[in-house]
């Protein structure tokens, strides 16, 4: 201890070197509001259009299950949600898994199984990871110059693969995409009057592709052209299909019905000539349409489309948010006139507003704790010490923490809260301790007390260590059932007593280390008459009182026994009447409301129905943006069908919070048979901290 009081400049220079660095580097911590508490776990999705729910879980799910993914090693346990054109299956592997060789395992087990699933579906796709709180961005994408499939191309083959390019987003769901597609409307009618059968039709439509999905016709293997030798050169063959567009592909010829004698120049086409082919146009309508849809998107009054952008675990909300937006911009300009809103859902507002007041919180404790330390030492160099001794501590746990890989969340923060009444006392302590030494050998002289202002500091530290070494065990000690916790809420609350143990730790380093090296550089060359423990009117009175009552609760040990008895009861009996949630609620600007009806409900009623929902939340004073999700989207985070909705309200910075999700729940009311749900999307996910999972027998389904 001798060589931190000889060292003390070196001592001083390392801790300001760890300020200085540590501020740098925690300016560049992730951010994310809850922490990664879920298990590892991998989810795939097998798209199977026009299946029922029944189909998909006995074609699919059941064989998905039981003859592929059950045999997975470190596999734990195995969900899966079979709806109408979709079979969601999702593995949680057993703890500390890595996720990466987790997924290869899976990957490996679907290339064998896949190709054995009946041809009623796409081939099943493992998700990309993802973070609890996944959604970082809602982007709506409208137009009045295009339509809906046209920005549906746009989105798919330009917009998409930019986003996904951006660090940190895992997936990219689109709600409200319309496919373009070529589609041979059949008239039944037509097919008899023309004596063809729909196989013909099928087989015609399938051959003119240059390449089709139809498994028995010949353009399910197309072949390649070759190449032509001549005398000098190579020249290769390429086929161009003639069949862009809907009045291309409705000039084909049905197979089997002669040959093509339509004058290509002649006006009317909807009566073939005497004798010729039968074209496609004379038996079905070939237009331009798209898919059924399992979704769609409302905004402002219209057919929209919505962009759910999610990121990679670990990523950077507010950094992620900035490089979508970035992209989006460098987009914009050759996107035809497609507008683009980033403003639907936008977590990175809601971040950077508690990042703010944070910093402002901050800044006020640290004002007050200078005022209140130098209210109780009066002695400017003793409130520097302490607080210095404070900052550093906090910036060592918080640089500790983001050498270790951690993102700055809410639990992180209930942490360092926790350990600020130890970072206080530490600091404070030592400091008192060498200040009442001085004062002691200012009254007394000499004696037992060193002659030396360095001394009096080594031995104040000497006192002092041991007791806050038994102290800091001791709340180390405290924190420790919180590692025995198991599953996802272990996950959710381990963070918090990581970074308790870390702050306490540090603050206890920083108050043997470079308090005593600060209390040597501030107090060694002070005059005497300077030192000392200074008359402070607070200690004095608050003394006095507190001898008073010490000395009447040790002649009467009854009275504070009986007190004790009494407060003890009250807390005992006030416990099963707490209803204090275990989280948090969040006050969210940008709030979730669920939508649910009777299912089977159809996609025109839903559209409908949320259309006239959204339009009278948005007539409510305070909500300033309103869009929504019905049913969900190809690898989407949503397993619903389009009897579900996701309406997504944006209040203003102005509205009064509690009155406009008052009057939402008022609006909601009014609509019966539809059940609803209003919360936040932050809320929603640290609510899935405890799963309860019902199995219900088969023959009760």
């Amino acid at each position: 201890m001798r060589a931190i009081i000889r060292f003390r400049y070196l001592v001083v220079i390392l801790a300001a070197v760890v300020m200085v660095f540590g501020v740098i580097q925690l300016r560049h911590m992730p951010v994310d509001v809850l922490p990664e508490f879920a298990p590892p776990h991998v989810e795939i999705h097998t798209e199977a259009l026009g299946l029922s729910a029944e189909e998909v879980e006995q074609l699919i799910t059941v064989p998905l299950e039981h003859n592929l993914l059950n045999g997975v090693p470190w596999i734990d346990k195995i969900y899966s949600d079979s709806v109408s054109g979709l079979s969601a299956i999702k593995l949680t592997f057993e703890p500390g898994t890595d996720l990466y060789r987790a997924r290869q395992m899976v990957a490996e087990r679907l290339a064998q199984g896949a190709p054995t699933l009946p041809r009623v579906s796409r081939g099943p796709v493992m998700l990309q990871p993802t973070s609890v709180s996944s959604r970082v961005l809602v982007v709506r994408l409208s137009s009045k110059k295009i339509s809906a499939i046209q920005m549906s191309v746009l989105a798919r083959w330009t917009i998409m693969p930019c986003l996904m390019g951006v660090p940190g987003v895992a997936n990219v769901a689109v709600w409200g995409m319309r496919d373009r597609q070529l589609q041979v409307q059949v008239d039944p009618d037509r097919l008899r009057a023309y004596q063809v059968s729909l196989l013909q039709l099928v087989e015609s439509v399938g051959n003119a592709l240059w390449v089709s999905p139809l498994s028995f016709v010949e353009a399910a293997t197309p072949g390649n052209a070759g190449f032509v030798d001549t005398p000098q050169q190579r020249v290769g063959i390429q086929h161009i299909s003639p069949i862009i567009s809907p009045e291309s592909l409705a000039k084909v010829s049905v197979q089997g019905t002669g040959a093509l004698l339509v004058d290509e120049a002649e006006q009317n086409l909807a009566t073939p000539r005497q004798g010729g082919a039968v074209r496609l146009m004379d038996v079905a309508d070939v237009v331009e349409n798209h898919q059924p849809l399992i979704g769609d998107a409302l905004a402002n009054d219209g057919a929209n489309l919505l962009l759910v952008i999610e990121k990679f675990p670990g990523s950077d909300t507010v950094k992620v948010t900035h490089g979508v937006e970035e992209a989006l911009s460098n987009l914009r300009p050759g996107l035809g006139g497609m507008e683009i809103d980033s403003t639907v859902f936008r977590p990175a507002t809601f971040i950077q507003m508690a990042r703010d007041n944070l910093a402002r919180a901050v800044m006020i404790a640290c004002v007050v704790v200078v005022l209140m330390v130098g209210l109780f030492f009066f002695n400017w160099r003793a409130a520097l010490i302490s607080l210095l001794t404070i900052l550093v501590s906090l910036v060592a746990a918080g640089m500790v923490l983001y050498l270790s890989g951690v993102t700055l969340n809410m639990m992180v923060l209930v942490g360092l809260v926790i350990g600020i009444g130890a970072i206080v006392s530490n600091a404070i302590v030592v400091v008192e301790n060498i200040l009442r030494r001085l004062g002691e050998r200012r009254g007394q002289g000499s004696g037992e007390i060193p002659s030396t202002t360095s001394g009096i500091i080594l031995a104040s530290l000497i006192e002092t260590g041991g007791g806050m070494l038994f102290a800091t065990m001791i709340s180390l000690l405290a924190a420790l059932p919180i590692f025995s916790i198991q599953g996802m809420a272990g996950n959710f609350f381990r963070p918090l007593a990581v970074t308790y143990i870390l702050a306490v730790l540090a603050s206890t380093l920083v108050a043997l280390i470079v308090t005593p090296a600060l209390s040597a550089i501030l107090l060694l060359h002070v005059s005497e008459a300077t030192l000392g423990f200074p008359a402070s009117p607070v200690i004095r009175r608050l003394q006095a009182g507190y001898n008073k009552v010490l000395r009447r609760q040790i002649s009467q040990p009854r009275t504070a026994y009986l007190i004790i008895a009494v407060l003890g009861g009250i807390g005992l009996g006030v416990i099963p009447f707490i209803r204090a949630p275990m989280l948090p609620t969040f006050k969210e600007r940008d709030l979730l409301i669920r939508l649910e009806t009777a299912p089977g409900t159809s996609h025109p009623e839903m559209v409908r129905l949320v259309d006239r929902v959204t339009s009278e939340l948005r007539a409510i004073p305070g909500v300033h943006n309103v869009a929504a999700l019905v049913g969900r989207a190809v690898f989407g985070d949503r397993t619903v069908d389009v009897n579900s909705a996701g309406v997504l309200a944006n209040l203003s910075p102005a509205a009064d919070y509690d009155a406009t999700v008052t009057a939402i729940n008022e609006a909601l009311k009014s609509y019966p048979g539809l059940q609803s749900e209003v919360q936040t999307y932050l809320n929603q996910t640290g609510s899935q901290v405890v799963w309860t999972r019902l199995d219900h027998p088969q023959e009760q389904r």
